[in-house]
């Protein structure tokens, strides 16, 4: 199993943004650590008028001064958000295929449905989003390879083009899909692309629940006409490595995952109490399908109720504003086999629930919450240490060509 970052650039609540600058900066340091220690890809995601959770408004930007600072690390758009009306499917082909020039080869690129907020923003119809993804999918891939390239759906009429520049990868690079439910999954893998998964404290077994989904729909997939084919499995999760269980304590990463499960619904506009429902029942509480089950439910939901899973009940109590202690949180979070926060060691066994479901990549979300800078540095350098090094050092040499792109 690979082990890649995934960046948000976040700062908890209260943060008045009065050094964004500092911020920013703060990822280009982050940046140039994985680097150094061995991580494979830097992810960004895309989010837009969510202050209270990412100031990730243009990654393709941030991505760019990343592959210009840093050697050998891969840059990675996850995801694009890719509803017509947000990212026109010609202009994400031109930007991408770019920064695969600039960065020297070494651009991955996600595609994402989103919702909520940015819906509204963008006056997205919530109706034709997920086959906006699906035709954008097909689309650039082939706007990156053909000599002219035309489309014509009920969602987009595009007339011949020729298209440029192209990728330096060749064919293209590598494609993926950021996947909520088992039905994307499953898309996923029909259309030849990868997956990438996020736990939001759902169980490992939850996740490979839905990478067996991706695998059942790359064994559908049609013939590609010459485009890569990209079988592989990313997930996301909360990562936080310190010399100690009592270090990693202080520096507050488990009470810091709870505050960003708290943020994500303000951002994607889902009922406290659905999200709330999902996690007590052990699934994943952005699924769309979960989601549209329970709409009639009561918006609210932050009373404990008897049978809400210790985690939910900390959640609860943080929505309502009440104090949180840093060690309460930990000793919560650590019995979650999703979660993986504290010493080397403990964190080592954690990897091993990910390995097992047949993950390809660990998503490792290290800036988070209110962790402070530094400590994600020596979080990065310790990873290098003790999972990157270690995971190199077991491996035969002989799959390093397998593995490596």
């Amino acid at each position: 199993m690979k082990f890649d970052i995934f960046c948000e650039i976040q700062r908890s609540f209260p943060w008045n943004g009065a050094d964004e600058a500092g911020l920013f900066a703060e990822v280009l340091a982050q940046a140039k650590a994985c680097d150094e220690a061995g991580f494979e890809i830097w992810w960004q995601v895309e989010h837009h008028g969510a202050p209270e959770f990412s100031y990730s408004a243009a990654p393709e930007v941030v991505l760019t001064a990343i592959a210009m600072a840093t050697q050998r690390l891969r840059v990675g758009h996850a995801g694009v958000l890719a509803p017509f009306k947000i990212n026109h499917p010609l202009k994400v082909a031109e930007r991408a295929a770019i920064l695969d020039i600039l960065s020297g080869g070494r651009f991955e690129m996600g595609l994402a449905k989103s919702g909520g907020k940015e819906w509204e923003t963008f006056g997205v119809d919530p109706q034709t989003a997920r086959e906006e993804v699906r035709q954008a999918m097909h689309m650039i891939p082939r706007m990156w390879t053909a000599d002219e390239f035309s489309w014509n759906s009920e969602l987009l009429d595009f007339p011949p083009r020729q298209v440029v520049p192209r990728p330096l990868q060749k064919p293209h690079p590598r494609l993926w899909q950021t996947c909520g439910s088992p039905e994307s999954f499953r898309m996923a893998g029909e259309m030849g692309v990868g997956a990438l998964g996020t736990t939001l404290l759902s169980p490992v077994a939850f996740l490979g629940a839905m990478l067996e989904e991706h695998r059942k729909g790359l064994a559908e997939l049609p013939d590609q006409a010459g485009l890569e084919v990209n079988p592989q499995s990313g997930v996301f999760t909360f990562v936080h490595l310190a010399e100690s269980r009592e270090k990693a304590i202080a520096n507050g990463a488990a009470w810091s995952a709870l505050w960003y499960v708290n943020a994500a619904p303000i951002v994607f506009k889902v009922p406290r109490k659905v999200w709330y429902d999902m996690i007590k029942a052990g699934l994943h509480p952005n699924s769309a399908a979960a989601t549209a089950a329970l709409n009639d439910r009561d918006p609210t939901g932050l009373e404990i109720e008897d049978g809400d899973p210790d985690v939910l009940v900390l959640l609860k109590r943080m929505a309502k504003g009440e104090s949180i202690d840093f060690a309460e949180a930990h000793e919560t979070l650590e019995r979650l086999d999703c979660v993986i926060i504290g010493d080397p060691d403990h964190c080592r066994e954690k990897v091993k629930g990910y390995e097992a479901i047949g993950a390809d990549r660990l998503m490792c979300l290290m800036q988070f919450g209110s962790i402070p800078h530094r400590e994600i540095i020596r979080s990065i350098e310790l990873t290098g240490e003790h999972l990157i090094g270690a995971s190199a050092d077991a491996r035969p040499a002989a799959l390093d060509l397998l593995f490596s792109r």
